[in-house]
């Protein structure tokens, strides 16, 4: 292995350890954030104690891991300087600004208003802590867009020329944020966020009634989330579906490699399984259905399917992480799918959910695979962008810090160690919060709906009772 490509290789895993990493934190926040806003609103409209001890609670974790996220995030920063200069220096003028937009529109609102979130209650008014949770997630999701559009950039670049100094410049702003795959990616990780969350919070809910802990905060939750996975689920399957279309046309080497497709080809079988095998172009004890790769991806069952024997064997991506990685993400979104109809099942025989210990146990399942099949997901995208990092325009070997490959190999080391003790110090943390779940609130103010319509005592009690006998 030549000292270059040593240092491309150890470059590339350094970067993939960190991002995956810290993917995990925004995943969760994005959802959590619109999570919390909902639920603080429907205190303020039905006074029910039962949505100020969810604010209260999720709202400790939601703190926990928007502080892990920006630490995490900053160290990516700093590694694209580090480990890929050249990067910087070659289209630093379109992924410059679209980073600092994202520090001044985003970062900043979230961060000016998490402590009133945190800790303005009883400290501010009803509406305006209401407005610091709703600004609080908006910002997520802002940062999350130009995130997604600045990575969308790289996988489908538009609006920059190379200019005579040999670095790319913008042409056109409107053209570098909306690329051909911002919109259809941005959906793709939102619904993604929503997704993860639904069934992380539904886990801890599920954990919750088989230990008969918090049933009525259990219960109120349990059938929200259950409400949204409804639309959230099958809707981010339909979206995955536009990202394949979107893939296919202008990156169809990745699509060849999700599929392990060998060669140009009409009516391309779906192989469920098997080992492929780039130095031979073949996939060994493949398993498949004819016809349904086709299909898939170019909604014809007779369609034609490019293959990686289309271009040259430089230009082709790793083929075994994609395909595998693809294929961990799909099963788990069918998972998901499958939970969300064991719901509807229950709901349909008008069975409750903490009847079901089978249903709660598949649910204390899902909670980790949404991160899973995020980190998997994310795999296959930047994966299946190799050899470049910026799609037909920079090849990644050309972005390479003059950094030497022990140094690459000191600093991944020392990243393993350090984010190991910082994850279980997270989960050490987390599990206890969850343990000890919320505390009993009992300097609960009146809420919105209280005071405008003038509530007596006996009312806002009325409100408590009704808590106990949720369905």
């Amino acid at each position: 292995m030549s000292p270059d490509y040593a240092t491309e290789i150890l470059s590339r895993v350094q970067f993939a350890f960190t991002m995956g990493f810290h993917i995990v934190f925004p995943t969760l926040n994005i959802g959590l954030g619109l999570f919390l806003a909902i639920m603080e609103g429907l205190w303020l409209k039905t006074g029910l104690r039962v949505y100020y001890k969810i604010c209260r609670f999720w709202g400790k974790i939601f703190a926990l891991t928007f502080g892990m996220g920006v630490v995490s995030g900053v160290v990516l920063h700093y590694e694209i300087g580090t480990n890929f200069a050249g990067l910087s220096h070659l289209v630093g003028p379109v992924l410059g600004p679209l980073f600092s937009y994202e520090v001044l529109t985003a970062f900043f609102l979230e961060s000016g208003f998490l402590g009133i979130m945190i800790f303005g209650w009883h400290r501010v008014g009803h509406k305006l802590h209401f407005l610091a949770t709703c600004l609080v997630a908006t910002g997520t999701m802002i940062s999350a867009f130009w995130i997604m559009s600045a990575n969308s950039w790289m996988q489908t670049p538009q609006g920059a020329y190379l200019g005579e100094d040999g670095i790319y410049h913008v042409q056109s702003w409107m053209e570098v944020i909306l690329n051909p795959s911002t919109f259809v990616r941005f959906g793709h990780m939102m619904l993604a966020s929503f997704v993860t969350t639904t069934f992380v919070i539904a886990g801890v809910s599920a954990y919750y009634l088989l230990k008969k802990k918090h049933v009525p905060m259990a219960k109120k939750t349990l059938r929200i989330l259950m409400l949204s996975a409804a639309f959230t689920v099958p809707g981010q399957i339909l979206m995955g579906d536009l990202v394949g279309l979107n893939v296919l046309h202008h990156q169809p080497l990745k699509t060849a490699a999700m599929e392990a497709n060998w060669e140009t080809q009409k009516g391309a079988p779906l192989v469920l399984f098997g080992i492929p095998d780039q130095e031979n172009a073949t996939t060994h004890y493949k398993i498949s259905i004819p016809k349904l790769a086709s299909f898939i991806n170019v909604h014809d069952f007779d369609g034609e399917l490019v293959g990686l024997d289309s271009a040259d064997k430089s230009l082709w991506p790793p083929v075994a992480p994609v395909f595998f990685t693809f294929r961990i993400m799909v099963g788990i979104g069918f998972f998901f799918l499958a939970v969300v109809a064991y719901a509807a099942f229950i709901k349909i025989r008008r069975k409750t959910y903490s009847g079901s210990p089978l249903f709660l146990k598949a649910l204390m399942l899902a909670a980790p695979l949404g991160f899973v099949a995020t980190v998997t997901g994310w795999i296959t995208a930047e994966v299946g962008r190799q050899p470049w990092t910026v799609y037909n325009w920079v090849r990644t070997k050309d972005t390479l810090s003059a950094v030497d490959a022990t140094i690459v190999q000191h600093s991944l080391t020392a990243f393993v160690i350090v984010y190991t003790l910082i994850t279980a110090a997270y989960f050490i943390y987390l599990g206890k919060l969850i343990r000890k779940g919320p505390v009993a609130f009992n300097d609960i103010p009146p809420t919105l709906g209280y005071m405008d319509h003038a509530l007596d005592k006996d009312t806002y009690q009325h409100k408590d009772d009704e808590e106990k006998h949720l369905p």
